[in-house]
């Protein structure tokens, strides 16, 4: 990637003297200055760029729709730095975890908090709304910005504006409608020198037509492409309903796991509609989202609707808003990845369309065209939304604001499985029977509730000419309240009936379920209320010198505890100070050069309230099973200290930001550090104490870092623009201590292999711990007198999740009508679990496993056995020096076993974006009604470059689970998708 650094350097280099050429001779467009800009900032306080002390970004609406992408949230993937974007469902339905600066808290939530139009909202919600309802999005970086926010912004804040009416009288209305196909590419790579069978002595040359090779197997140990059987036609896969077999040559498919997929179609169609006044304004969104996904019979279908408008009475003003959408998807199960990874290279699985379960090439795994037509989950989601906003004007210095926010929104989920029993016989005594599939149905509603409101009294005055006081002073009440209901079991009666009256077992409420029966039932009543009181204090002396202070005083139900009746519930406070200073404004200094220079500093102390509903109240659990014949409560052994106090983070930030030559060159950076005291975790208590677990403020960590954007206006004429804009970022969070005297605390933990997660004293949050081979001084592998290498009884850091650094680059180029734009980005370092490569080296897939003759046993490459007191070279096949010594190395409990084996580089480069668009000339639309038409061609994700150590195992921005347990890439993750379309926007 050291090629990838150097042409963004060289390309800085020269856009500089394209700069310099442009302002003295070709530059006749005016560029708009960095003080001129206007930031909606926390509570929806707006200032000019000048007045902000902490580091902020804005994407604006043009950024967020060049490459039509259907959800805001993968607009903003690699363009903001900082921002890490984590994939934790690759499926038609998506869903992300959106990070600021790494995460701090160890079991936490470290995500960023989303507000929509001034009131708190959801990454799920953002996820639905259609970037071009949207105006803009200010990413709150810095913790002194989002301090306002209390222990809700502790992970910065990502401040959505919609769009709204615009003052001319004359209704507008704007058409959009794209269409795009997205394809899986980045397949994992196999090996292609040996094809389907095992080592397995009971089958002869004369029953399947070659030693090692059975037509059931699911698995690559059998004979060599280039051996006796090579070209030939073999029978292949289980016998078909007729008892024939399915007929096809020994050779290896090309791309066969691609073979299952379809190529996805995607369409979005909108319709917004705009009208206003002098004193009014009134806007109309309407848009429907169509995507079928790359798995065939998965759908996503949504519409969104959304209303503002607003009018001003004298001294009132009224703003309100509608926000309607409703989400319908159908998916099968994710887990059907899992059975295609274990496909030989012989097999084209597609022959195996209609052969269902008795028919599919191996009796090993499930036929993915019968999970995929038989196993569904089908869900419906509704989300309202209601805003309304009030200010009264009692002079020009004087008013008071409210915004009160209601949401509601209900998802109903259900999903079955129809089963399979087997009845299947075979005339052949050695083909094995396909194991059954139980049935099952459940159903799942989930509801949420949410109130927001936050009530201002602004004041404004000029307490001199040169001296600007700004003050807000309000409360805030928020309540939630969110439950679950779940009602299923296994056991369909009547087949293709899928109700809680057609179960036969019906699961008990308490019931954690399995991937197998169709998962977890869930059944609570939640409620979360907080109240706080609020002051931001804006000094502004002169246009050079400003000054930001606030306060929160919050009090949280998480906080509130019920022992022997006696309630109580503190409240904490939380603030923030920063200074921003512009000295090219306070000593007219730098010339035509250095047009344009801002320091600021800022100090914040905000609390995380990392706790859940009644978490610190005595409760007990609900047990079931022997010797509980009927629910029954028992005691939790899992507690939390009833004094808990927030996780405090105490945060100091310099940002400074330089324009050069008219600001046609910008360079911003921001420099953090924060400390975190108190840290909520979850510790193992001795045995004695009867607890599993005990919840308390138990550490401590610190997170420092720095971001640099540069911006570029190389060129910028009458007829011409080249913007760019590059970032690089980096940030890390060591875990300092834990007052329990433990080295670590535990995460998620697997037994095979020995891998798992934890914070590590002294590591980067969050490390990757498992098992090593021992070795010698010089890296290399021992190994014992077998062959097989000697596995080190402690576990190990194997590394992280966190990147090193990264890099991204969005250019753009406007030459009359025809505008070209990209955004890529690189990001070094960090690492991720990778179960697709413990699964490939299991079926032989995994290109390792081909590196050696397997005839003659596998020798562990660069190893080394201890003769005599010294090492020297290891020519000994682990195991035995055969065939059967090298399936057992890579299928036994020794390399898929051993944790370092699945630790993958996460290193990656990637186009995010390519959009080519045109406008067509004003003079061909001048007889129409229509006012202007664009055409646009864009692809999103073309180009992903992995590490060297990734096979395309996985994309290293996927994860299993949500929260902070990123890293984990499982077999249920389909590949990574790209995608191409066409777009057209008109408005008349």
């Amino acid at each position: 990637m050291k090629k990838l650094t150097t042409s963004v350097l060289a390309v800085v280099l020269s856009s500089s003297f394209a700069v310099v050429s442009a302002q003295t001779v070709k530059d006749t467009a005016k560029t708009t200055q960095i003080e001129e800009v206007v930031i909606t900032g926390a509570l929806g306080i707006k200032k000019t760029a000048d007045a902000t002390t902490s580091a902020q970004q804005i994407v604006g609406t043009k950024e967020l729709n060049q490459a039509a992408a259907p959800s805001a949230i993968q607009s903003l993937t690699g363009k903001v730095s900082g921002l890490k974007i984590t994939n934790t469902n690759s499926s038609v339905n998506p869903d992300y975890n959106i990070v600021l600066r790494g995460a701090k808290s160890v079991t936490g939530n470290n995500q960023a908090l989303i507000v929509i139009d001034n009131s708190i909202s959801t990454a799920a919600i953002l996820g639905a709304i259609p970037p071009e309802a949207i105006e803009s999005v200010n990413i709150i970086k810095g913790l002194q910005g989002s301090a306002l926010y209390g222990s809700q912004g502790v992970n910065g804040v990502i401040i959505v504006t919609t769009k709204k009416g615009t003052k001319s009288e004359k209704i507008t209305f704007n058409l959009t409608s794209a269409v795009e196909i997205s394809q899986v590419f980045k397949l994992p790579k196999v090996q292609t020198r040996y094809g389907k069978g095992v080592q397995d002595e009971s089958y002869s040359d004369e029953d399947y037509g070659g030693t090692n090779y059975v037509p059931w197997e699911n698995t690559s140990w059998g004979p060599a492409y280039n051996g006796s059987l090579g070209g030939q036609m073999v029978p292949t896969g289980l016998p078909q309903a007729d008892g024939n077999y399915i007929y096809g040559k020994y050779a290896p498919v090309k791309d066969h796991f691609s073979k299952f997929f379809q190529n996805g179609v995607n369409f979005q169609n909108g319709l917004s509609i705009n009208v206003g006044g002098p004193d009014s304004y009134a806007f109309l969104s309407m848009n429907r989202l169509d995507n079928e996904f790359v798995v065939a019979n998965d759908k996503l279908k949504q519409n969104n609707f959304l209303f503002k408008g607003g009018k001003k009475f004298n001294k009132l003003r009224i703003d309100g808003q509608f926000n309607y959408i409703s989400r319908t998807v159908n998916q099968t199960n994710g887990g059907l990845y899992d059975d295609i990874l274990q496909m030989p290279t012989t097999n084209d699985i597609r022959v195996y369309r209609n052969s269902g379960i008795p028919g599919y090439l191996t009796a090993y795994a499930t036929n993915p065209y019968w999970t995929m037509q038989h196993e569904r989950l089908n869900s419906t989601m509704e989300y309202l939304n209601g805003i309304v906003s009030l200010q009264y004007d009692f002079n020009k210095n004087i008013n008071l604001s409210y915004t009160g926010n209601l949401s509601l929104s209900k998802t109903e989920q259900e999903n079955h499985n129809d089963g399979f029993k087997d009845v299947v016989t075979y005339a052949d005594a050695n083909v094995p029977l396909p194991n059954g599939v139980a049935s099952y149905f459940y159903n799942r509603n989930y509801t949420d509730r949410r109130y927001y409101g936050d009530l201002m009294l602004n004041f404004n005055y000029d307490l001199t000419d040169d001296l600007n006081l700004k003050v807000n002073l309000g409360n805030n009440i928020q309540d939630r309240a969110y439950n679950a209901r779940s009602v299923g079991g296994s056991g369909l009666i009547i087949p293709g009936w899928y109700s809680v009256n057609n179960i036969s077992s019906l699961a008990l409420p308490t019931d954690t379920g399995t991937k197998e029966d169709g998962g977890t039932m869930e059944n609570y009543n939640r409620r979360v209320k907080t109240y706080a009181f609020f002051g931001n204090l804006d000094l502004a002396y002169k246009d050079y010198l400003f000054l930001n202070a606030t306060y929160r005083y919050e009090q949280s139900s998480l906080f509130t505890t019920n022992i022997g009746g006696n309630f109580n519930n503190k409240a904490y406070p939380y603030y923030s100070a920063g200074l921003s200073f512009i000295p090219t404004k306070a000593f007219d200094f730098g010339g035509d050069v250095l047009t344009y220079m801002k320091i600021a500093p800022s100090y914040s102390r905000v609390g995380n309230a990392n706790l859940n509903p009644y978490q610190i109240n005595p409760t007990g659990n609900v047990a079931a099973g022997y010797p509980f014949n009927v629910p029954s409560y028992i005691l939790n052994t899992s507690v939390t200290n009833p004094n808990l106090k927030p996780e405090y983070f105490n945060s100091i930030e310099l940002n400074a930001m330089f324009g050069f030559f008219n600001d046609r060159i910008t360079l911003e950076g921001s420099v953090y550090q924060s400390k975190t005291k108190d840290l909520i975790i979850a510790s193992a208590p001795s045995n004695s104490s009867g607890l599993s677990s005990y919840v308390d403020n138990i550490g401590n960590s610190k997170t420092k870092g720095f971001d640099i954007d540069l911006g570029l206006t190389p060129i910028k004429t009458q007829n011409f623009t080249w913007n760019l804009h590059a970032y690089f970022s980096k940030s890390e969070t060591i875990l300092e201590s834990l007052r329990s005297g433990a080295s670590q605390v535990s995460l998620l933990t697997y037994s095979s292999p020995s891998i798992g997660v934890a914070a590590v004293v002294g590591q980067n949050l969050y490390s990757f711990v498992g098992s090593t081979y021992q070795k010698d001084p010089n890296g290399n592998i021992i190994v014992g007198a077998n062959g097989v290498p000697i596995i080190n009884s402690a576990l190990s850091v194997l590394g992280n999740v966190n990147p090193d650094y990264t890099m991204g680059l969005t250019t753009s180029f406007k030459y009359k009508g025809l505008s070209l734009s990209a955004v890529m980005d690189y990001r070094k370092g960090g690492q991720f679990v990778s179960f697709t490569k413990g699964l490939l080296a299991f079926t032989g897939g995994l290109e390792q496993t081909a590196n050696q003759d397997r005839e003659n046993g596998y020798v562990v490459p660069n190893s080394v056995q201890l003769i005599n007191g010294q090492y020297v070279a290891n020519t000994t096949a682990a195991y035995s020096a055969d065939y059967s010594g090298a399936v057992t190395y890579w299928t036994g409990n020794n390399f898929r076993r051993t944790g370092e084996n699945l630790i993958v580089d996460a290193t990656f480069f990637k186009v995010r974006e390519i959009a080519l668009s045109y406008d067509l000339p004003k003079s061909l639309l001048a007889s129409t009604f229509v006012n202007g038409v664009t055409f646009s061609l864009y692809a999103r994700n073309p180009i992903a470059i992995y590490a060297k150590s990734n096979r395309n195992f996985a994309d290293p921005e996927t994860s299993n689970y949500t929260g902070n347990l990123s890293g984990i890439a499982d077999t249920s993750q389909y590949p990574t998708t790209r995608v191409f379309g066409f777009k057209l926007n008109a408005t008349f």
